[in-house]
């Protein structure tokens, strides 16, 4: 079942329906959707009403601050949970939904797609085999322009705009940090800066400048905004034996490599499409199931990334460096 219909409820229903011959409930007030004229998909109007049906597995697409509500419902009725980034604004409730899932044994993923990007995945492997050497610093910028990400409907009324539903540019474009968790390891300590920089009409930053510090004593700096009319989406890992650049937009890597001092494309995806590191995370999840397997993103990984995420917030209000628990 598929809880939430927002942009990316609609692209997970859409790859579900295209890629498998699963039945889908979906759960939304929303009426006239042209996806539910899918003869595997049923419109229902509520959990209550979809739970009946005792579904096996559950994407929670619903707005960022019901996530873990959510989630401890579903979980109860023993789902298992595929909940988008991020797990939630706060802390609150995340130890009971751990503990649910735990005694039920459920299968979790958080949805974070860039780890099936090819490039965010070539650069894990590049540094994990040394390519590059000790990674000493890495900058990370992603901007776009909030109005301009999904023009049929009105950023204004969107999630990703309001605080009390969990947006703004921190937990919304949380994506960066989680990859960079992910190639680098556990964060340790954080000193940010966020803002409203823009005329934008939302209630949330949109502007953050994050210094992070790893545990492995690589420095990142990560920069986001909501306001940058033509789109970037870059990294640079500066090592020991050379410097990676990427563009995730175009799928480019290029690594200069200091010794044969010369620039070299590692790879270049001229036709690759977005969408399918989402048809690859459903098919990990659904695999994940069959085979009792763990995850590569599963619930902890979601509330360590929370963290971080919290703690950049915390250290922007108080104007300090906000150190991080060791992840377990």
């Amino acid at each position: 079942m598929i809880v939430g219909f927002g942009s990316i409820g609609k692209r997970h229903c859409k790859n579900i329906i295209n890629n498998s011959k699963n039945e889908v409930l979906l759960c939304t007030n929303q009426k006239g959707l042209k996806l539910t004229k899918s003869s595997n998909v049923t419109r229902l109007s509520s959990l209550e009403k979809c739970l009946e049906h005792k579904p096996e597995i559950a994407f929670i697409c619903d707005v960022t601050s019901e996530h873990v509500n959510t989630a401890i419902k579903l979980a109860k009725n023993n789902c298992h949970l595929f909940i988008e980034k991020p797990l939630s604004n706060s802390l609150h409730n995340i130890k009971k939904l751990v503990s649910i899932i735990e005694k039920k044994k459920l299968i979790t993923f958080m949805g974070f797609n860039l780890r099936f990007h090819p490039c965010v995945k070539k650069i894990r492997q590049m540094v994990l085999d040394n390519k590059i050497g000790d990674v000493l610093y890495v900058e990370v910028e992603n901007g776009s322009y909030l109005p301009d990400w999904h023009k049929q409907e009105d950023y204004r009324i969107s999630y990703a705009g309001k605080k009390d539903l969990g947006g703004g540019v921190v937990l919304t474009l949380l994506h960066e940090i989680d990859y960079l968790y992910w190639i680098l390891g556990d964060v340790i300590s954080i000193n940010a800066t966020t803002a409203k920089l823009s005329n934008l009409d939302i209630d949330t930053e949109d502007f953050a400048s994050i210094l992070l510090k790893f545990q492995n004593k690589t420095i990142a700096h990560v920069q986001l905004n909501y306001f940058q009319k033509i789109p970037t989406r870059t990294c640079k890992f500066v090592g020991t034996k050379g410097i990676l650049f990427c563009d995730i937009n175009k799928n480019i890597i290029e690594f200069n490599n200091y010794k044969k001092k010369r620039s070299v494309t590692i790879m270049n995806l001229k036709k690759y499409n977005i969408n399918r590191s989402y048809v690859d995370e459903i098919s990990h999840f659904i695999k994940c199931i069959k085979k009792k397997k763990k995850s590569i993103n599963d619930i902890y990984q979601g509330v360590t990334t929370l963290k971080i995420a919290l703690a950049i917030l915390k250290s922007s209000k108080t104007n300090k460096m906000v150190q991080i628990e060791k992840h377990s």
